[in-house]
């Protein structure tokens, strides 16, 4: 009945009633069994509890949390789910290595731990951050000079372990390389000469291809560049030819060639027919190869053609001198690296590209070499993951590095991988991968984070529906400005105007766990770390670092003056801890008899000789001699027998 009138808004009657009723229970309670009153409380928690787990409870719940919340997250969702506290618990499960080893160091592991560690930073809410936990794939939407490259900075410089970075610009490389050197070892492949960079790795695209599995994944990546959505005849000729590219790349492979070879092949069939065959024939375990090829030279010419046409965007680079400089096989003086390697000295990788198609293929292959490896190491892992983590970072993904995300995103997160990629919209996303792969991807990805910048129509509209939407109250008044009534109407949490007018900075993170958050991505140039290191002589820099060494010194000179008190403190709390324990162990073994220390009643000896068997029993006898302070009996019997 309180409830009832408290809904209806007859606040006074429903605490009347519920005075009423505590007062009852009272007495209920005072003149009743106590095994009585316990299997009525037991009975209505378990009602209680059966009415909280139902559909329509929850649904209910669901609804009013939305709408006193507006469709958003609160600060509890944040601390709940996305905080660095919330990070930090997970820490064991996504990075084996820092499994605290008692509870004290738990606690203390969930409150210094940097959570950068073990999550990606998402944006920035007030005083609280968002993040997103290290092996979920994390997408980000948005438009040129919004921030997103800069937010992206920021993310390489908290990699915790070896770092993948794809970028049209070199202006990462200048912020960050630096940085990361004090870190590990700082590599650069630069196929596309951007800025006149020299790569300090190569990358044969043969490395590997002797195995044939590795030849088909090999060519695969090399042709999703130029490979697009679309059904029917395209995606026959894009299986064709990544079936033929990878055994010509395998032959080529199992003969010492180079990439080089591979394209005069491509263009003479007819002429090197004899010794491809013969390369797979002889040296080659997989007979599907051999078989491709044999179709692929018998078939009809314009059939050939069609496939010939399918391959050949992925060698597009062999005519770009600083492409080709950078895929110099070993045997020319090459300079290749050791994946195992890399991740063991936390080495940073930038790999610079561009629009032009051509050295795509060179990006993309080098990406799936090196997160393919970093998977199968991730298997001889504790956990099966890599710790510290391989983080890729991937800016301009669709246009430079276009891996196959639809696979990755699912597998890659729990094999110690950590995947960000960055896209210019989700149009973007649709038109690279096709609309059921980008689907998926959407699908497993973590959190989606859109900056500002978009106008298409369809991508306002699907992340307006994602955020949903909320109630929101309408007032009616009549020609005197009177109240006439009260409603609500149901309206987006975002509507599409608002998202397209995100202003720059600010960014709309949907994670799959807690309503969108509306927040503001931290920038790499405003890191006081960056500032501090590009900018030592700033007067701001050196005022800090002036701070912190004041700070640093008060706190020596505290602790020194501190130290008896400490120690005595110290002193005390573990005696008092050590009562403590000994008390409850006590208590622990006078109620239940378990829990301390292991001790057995001696066994009653008895003191006698050993008669052998008599005549009429095979049983042998024990007379017991008597003690030595056995008393005389009443009839003198020494032995204290009967007489």
């Amino acid at each position: 009945m309180a409830l009832f009138f408290w809904r209806r808004g007859a606040h006074a009657v429903s605490l009347g009633c519920g005075a009423a009723a505590a007062m009852l229970g009272m007495a209920l309670v005072r003149t009743t069994h106590p095994f009585v009153v316990g299997v009525l409380v037991a009975l209505v928690v378990g009602w209680l509890w059966s009415r909280h787990g139902r559909t329509m409870a929850t649904v209910t719940r669901w609804g009013a949390s939305a709408r006193r919340k507006a469709g958003v997250a609160s600060s509890s969702d944040i601390v709940r789910v996305g905080s660095a506290v919330a990070m930090r618990r997970r820490a064991p499960n996504v990075r084996p290595s820092l499994r605290a080893g008692s509870r004290w160091d738990r606690a203390a592991q969930l409150l210094r731990l940097p959570a950068a560690a073990v999550a990606v930073e998402l944006c920035r809410v007030g005083a609280l951050r968002v993040w997103a936990s290290i092996e979920d794939v994390v997408l980000v939407f948005g438009g040129p000079r919004v921030g997103k490259t800069q937010w992206l900075a920021g993310r390489v410089l908290d990699a915790p372990g070896a770092v993948l970075v794809t970028s049209t610009r070199t202006n990462l490389l200048d912020q960050t390389g630096p940085m990361r050197e004090e870190i590990g070892p700082v590599f650069v492949f630069n196929p596309v000469g951007l800025g006149g960079r020299p790569s300090t790795i190569t990358f044969d695209p043969l490395t590997g291809c002797c195995d044939p599995p590795t030849a088909t994944e090999r060519a695969t990546d090399m042709l999703a560049v130029a490979t697009r959505p679309g059904g029917g005849d395209r995606e026959y000729w894009d299986e064709q030819g990544r079936r033929n590219l990878a055994a010509l790349m395998h032959a080529a492979a199992l003969g010492g060639l180079t990439m080089n070879t591979v394209q005069v092949w491509l263009s003479a069939l007819d002429e090197h027919q004899q010794r491809i065959l013969l390369l797979l024939h002889n040296k080659s375990l997989e007979p599907a190869f051999e078989t491709a090829v044999r179709q692929f030279i018998g078939t009809n010419e314009k059939t050939r053609t069609s496939i010939a046409s399918t391959i050949s965007p992925a060698l597009g680079w062999l005519t770009h001198g600083p492409a080709c400089a950078a895929a110099l096989p070993l045997a020319e003086g090459g300079r290749p690296f050791d994946v195992a390697a890399l991740l063991a000295s936390r080495a940073t990788v930038y790999m610079l590209g561009g629009e032009e198609a051509q050295v795509a293929p060179l990006v993309c292959a080098l990406t799936g070499y090196i997160a393919r490896e970093a998977r199968r190491l991730a298997e001889d892992q504790p956990g099966g993951r890599l710790d510290p983590p391989l983080s890729l970072r991937l800016d301009e993904a669709a246009l430079i590095c276009p891996i196959p995300l639809d696979k990755w995103s699912a597998d890659m997160g729990g094999r110690g991988i950590s995947i960000v990629a960055c896209f210019q919209s989700r149009a973007q996303l649709l038109d690279r991968y096709g609309d059921a792969k980008a689907a998926v991807i959407l699908n497993n990805s973590g959190a989606r984070e859109l900056f500002g910048g978009t106008a298409d129509r369809d991508d306002l509209n699907y992340w307006s529906t994602l955020a949903g939407e909320r109630d929101e109250p309408t007032t009616t008044t009549d020609m005197h400005g009177r109240v006439a009534s009260r409603t609500t109407r149901r309206v987006p949490v975002l509507g599409p105007a608002q998202l397209a007018n995100l202003p720059a900075g600010r960014v709309v993170v949907f994670r799959r766990d807690m309503p969108p958050v509306i927040g503001r991505a931290e920038q790499a140039w405003r890191r006081r770390d960056v500032h501090a290191f590009h900018h030592p002589d700033a007067l701001t820099v050196r005022a800090r670092a002036w701070k912190a060494r004041q700070v640093a010194r008060a706190v020596g000179w505290i602790a020194h003056r501190t130290r008896p008190a400490r120690a005595w403190i110290g002193a005390r709390g573990r005696a008092v801890s050590g009562w403590c324990r000994m008390r409850g162990t006590a208590l622990r073994v006078r109620v239940t008899g378990h829990g301390g220390a292991t001790s057995y009643r001696s066994p009653q000896v008895v003191l006698g000789e050993v008669v052998g068997p008599t005549t009429t029993t095979n049983d042998a006898e024990v007379n017991p001699f008597p003690s030595e302070w056995a008393r005389p009996d009443d009839h003198g019997d020494p032995w204290g027998g009967a007489s």
